[in-house]
């Protein structure tokens, strides 16, 4: 008997077009968009990554990063789920325009805030604390969808923040996990009551007592964090006071709003600066970069797609191998140390000082 073929992996270097299959309403002012692609294919991706959508909003391109909110093990679709932000540009044409049979181009998936991705001596960890605050539940919602589908034993304490229980994202299926996979629990944190709702769960604001309370052994748990930067900054001050070990917490966040804006500088004109190739090994195509030009403008400029997202060296969606030559760098925290030392750099935010050989 004949096996049947193989369904092959998406790439998105290859073909990076997504076909919205559904779009679901998951708040008032939260949607989640289903994915698939246009001939059959499979997604592979460590929960918690993300992609960049490149898109064109009003004639103008503009790229930025979504978490995948579905698990790995769902393979043959995969979903981002996005609150309406006041004023902008992509989530507002997202929830406004975006519908079934419409296609975006994507790439990725990038990022390494995963549970997949821990230090071999924490992998996997005995016991998790999930906090999310708002739509940083994304990434969380994929780990512990994966650890649903794959029955894990594990001991995972995820905690959410909003603003009221109407704007709990995904309150419902947290409720049916809770009740499904043992060791699984769940409690939300509400600053308000909703309309028609009075909450009668954790009030106000998250704190160090509520959080002894929820999970009075947090000292043994290894900590993944998502949301608004002013929730991130008041959870790492949180388990600093406790004594919480720095090795075993985890953040991620995609403020990049304030970025966006900022026009990428574009590549100099002055005659006088040295000019160096640039040879991208993957993509088979070779540009001109001067010294005073990052890589990633000087590509985009002769035409060239390649991930980025916020253009600042903060999100590290354009890390890139370093084959060959030297750079300049100077980033905002989207790379490691360690990364640096095995080669890795920013194309963002790297000008060369010779000519190079890129991965990529």
């Amino acid at each position: 008997m004949t096996e049947p073929a193989a369904i092959p992996e998406w790439g998105a270097e290859d073909d990076g077009v997504l076909v919205c299959r559904h779009v679901r309403d998951e708040t008032h002012d939260v949607k989640t968009f289903v994915f698939a692609t246009p001939n059959p294919r499979r997604f592979r991706f460590q929960p918690g990554q993300f992609l960049t959508l490149e898109l064109e909003i009003d004639g103008t391109p503009i790229n930025r990063c979504y978490t995948i909110s579905s698990p790995p093990t769902r393979p043959d679709r995969l979903t981002i789920t996005v609150k309406r932000v006041p004023g902008g540009p992509v989530s507002n044409w997202l929830h406004d325009t975006l519908r079934p049979g419409m296609t975006i181009r994507a790439t990725g998936p990038h990022g390494e805030f995963s549970i997949a991705y821990q230090p071999a001596a924490h992998l996997p960890a005995p016991k998790y604390l999930f906090l999310s605050g708002g739509s940083g539940i994304t990434p969380l919602m994929s780990m512990a969808r994966s650890q649903h589908d794959l029955a894990a034993e594990t001991d995972t304490v995820f905690v959410h923040s909003a603003r009221s229980p109407a704007d709990i994202i995904f309150r419902d299926e947290l409720d049916l996990m809770t009740r499904n996979l043992p060791g699984f629990r769940v409690a939300a944190v509400c600053e308000t009551d909703a309309a028609g709702e009075r909450w009668g769960g954790y009030r106000g604001r998250l704190s160090a007592p509520m959080l002894r309370l929820i999970a009075p052994d947090l000292l043994e748990r290894t900590v993944f964090t998502c949301g608004p930067a002013p929730y991130m900054a008041a959870v790492r001050a949180m388990l600093d006071a406790e004594g919480f070990d720095a090795a075993r917490y985890h953040e991620e966040s995609f403020d990049f709003a304030a970025l966006a804006g900022e026009p990428e500088a574009e590549p100099a004109a002055d005659a006088a600066l040295a000019t160096y190739q640039v040879e991208f090994t993957r993509s088979q195509r070779s540009i001109t970069c001067d010294a005073n030009t990052t890589v990633l403008a000087a590509a985009r400029a002769a035409g060239m797609r390649l991930p980025s997202s916020c253009t600042r060296g903060l999100c590290g969606t354009c890390k890139s191998k370093l084959v060959t030559g030297e750079v300049s760098m100077t980033h905002a925290g989207g790379i490691r140390q360690r990364e640096i030392d095995q080669g890795q750099i920013l194309i963002c935010c790297s000008k060369p000082l010779g000519d190079l050989v890129i991965d990529r």
